[in-house]
């Protein structure tokens, strides 16, 4: 089994910024994608931003500027910096994972408990 922990929400004040942290533990051989989704009450899930194991990066055309994703493969970790939050950024924030497993290897998709992101003053 692989559990994702996701942590570093919390209510802010608009213009404000927040690093959410995901951590990957189990039984992990190792971790080709990680992304970071949110889902405001009343919406669809959606995608923020993505990166593989190299490092390469992809963004959401709607989040780039405000949102750096980031990762330690040392620590089975993903970040997301948020920049000038806004109100509509108001969401629970979910860390999702390719994880190849040992015994049995294989590759399986993981989701986090999710984090909340309040933005309001």
């Amino acid at each position: 089994q692989v559990q994702l922990v996701e942590s570093g929400g919390d209510l802010v004040q608009p213009g404000g910024s927040l690093r959410l942290s995901c951590a990957a533990s189990g039984r992990i051989f190792s971790i080709t994608t990680m992304g970071w989704y949110r889902q405001a009450p009343g919406k669809e899930r959606e995608l923020l931003a993505s990166i593989n194991d190299s490092g390469s990066t992809n963004y959401a055309d709607s989040m780039k500027g405000r949102f750096t994703i980031s990762r330690d493969n040392a620590k089975n970790t993903v970040y997301l910096e948020i920049n000038n939050l806004k109100p509509e950024d108001t969401a629970v924030y979910y860390c999702n994972a390719d994880v190849w497993t040992t015994l049995p290897m294989r590759l399986r998709n993981y989701w986090g408990q999710g984090t909340q992101v309040t933005v309001s003053s």
